[in-house]
């Protein structure tokens, strides 16, 4: 019923998008005063500090590499996404950034967008059928293997943990809980999971947290799939008497997963143990320079590329720039075979907006 509303609701927006399409020949000939050529980028959400932060560094970007930006907010909903695309080709956008956020409902406006001959660059997350220029993300099967390989480390492979996961209609969901899982079972299947599914809503988040913790007092770790948890998380921990910290034997491990500036102070405050540290600076940095490369009809292959990351081939017709995301602890140790920076490595995106 879910797919079946969200793909009705888009296609009011969807149709006026085909009919839009078609009255302008398949491409967008509006320049703007400045001379500089048009992009478009839909913010997913502006309500938590990973996209903020993504919000905030877009501008710059776009300044750098010469283009004029116009910006619309989808809200996480993909009729909005639809109508928001619908108008920057209007305004004249010869390329668009996107990051849907349920991956599998965005096709036929790829589809429209491809038609239009109008380069779309994702960010963040990937769709789950159809084309675009660029993917822009880092490998999040590897988000869950480094929480993961920490928590397996600090639990001596046996306990029991829970994992806050996203929405699994979301390719990022899917994948950061396929990698946690897998590498549970391969590493550590002495330990046991606890997966609820939390729709990257916080408040559920909390609320699913407390009923495990409820029903198992003996949780010793949590993996939080977003920062959007870490608020609910801490206050569930706070009530339980769990919120001490890491020497004390009541000590609830967690791994969060942004890199935003909380997260850092939380880390090493003692409240958390490690996170993911997602690139959001890096994200707007490349969805723009894609852009500009599609304007300028460039072509990208698989391989190592300048910029310390590799382009590999998803399926035919899409290229995912899988941009570096380390794993951040207190002491930048080794867990699990997986190497990390510490919580006040100045080279951390997350203390340049703190």
């Amino acid at each position: 019923m879910r797919l079946r509303s969200v793909l009705c609701s888009a296609a009011s927006a969807l149709s006026a998008l085909a009919l839009l399409s078609a009255c302008s020949g398949g491409s967008s000939t509006a320049t703007p005063g400045d001379g500089k050529p048009l992009v478009g980028v839909d913010y997913p959400r502006s309500d938590t500090d990973f996209w903020y932060a993504y919000i905030t560094y877009t501008p710059e970007y776009a300044k750098r590499y010469g283009l004029s930006l116009r910006t619309t907010n989808s809200q996480n909903d993909v009729a909005k996404l639809a109508a928001n695309t619908q108008t920057l080709i209007l305004q004249g956008a010869k390329g668009i950034a996107m990051a849907p956020q349920s991956t599998f409902a965005i096709a036929p406006i790829l589809a429209q967008l491809r038609a239009a001959k109008i380069p779309v660059v994702t960010i963040d997350t990937r769709p789950d059928t159809g084309r675009v220029y660029m993917v822009v993300r880092a490998d999040n099967r590897a988000y869950g293997e480094k929480a993961c390989k920490y928590l397996g480390t600090k639990l001596g492979g046996k306990g029991k943990v829970v994992m806050l996961e996203g929405d699994l209609a979301s390719v990022n969901g899917r994948d950061r809980t396929e990698g946690f899982n897998d590498c549970m079972k391969r590493n550590y299947p002495g330990i046991k999971v606890f997966g609820e599914t939390t729709d990257w809503d916080g408040a559920v988040a909390a609320q699913k947290l407390q009923t495990d913790l409820t029903a198992h007092p003996d949780i010793k770790g949590v993996y939080m799939q977003s920062s959007l948890a870490l608020s609910g998380t801490l206050q569930v921990l706070r009530q339980e008497g769990l919120l001490v910290g890491p020497k004390d034997r009541r000590h609830v491990f967690v791994v969060s997963n942004d890199g935003i500036p909380r997260e850092l102070e939380n880390i090493s405050e003692g409240h958390i143990d490690a996170t993911v540290s997602q690139p959001a600076d890096l994200y707007a940095k490349y969805a723009l320079y894609y852009l500009k490369a599609a304007i300028d009809g460039k072509t990208f292959k698989p391989g190592r590329t300048d910029h310390h990351s590799t382009i590999v081939r998803i399926r035919d017709g899409l290229l995912e720039d899988q941009l570096s995301a380390p794993l951040v602890t207190v002491d930048g140790g080794t867990y699990g075979g997986v190497p990390s920076l510490k919580s006040t490595d100045p080279s951390l995106w997350g203390h340049s907006l703190g």
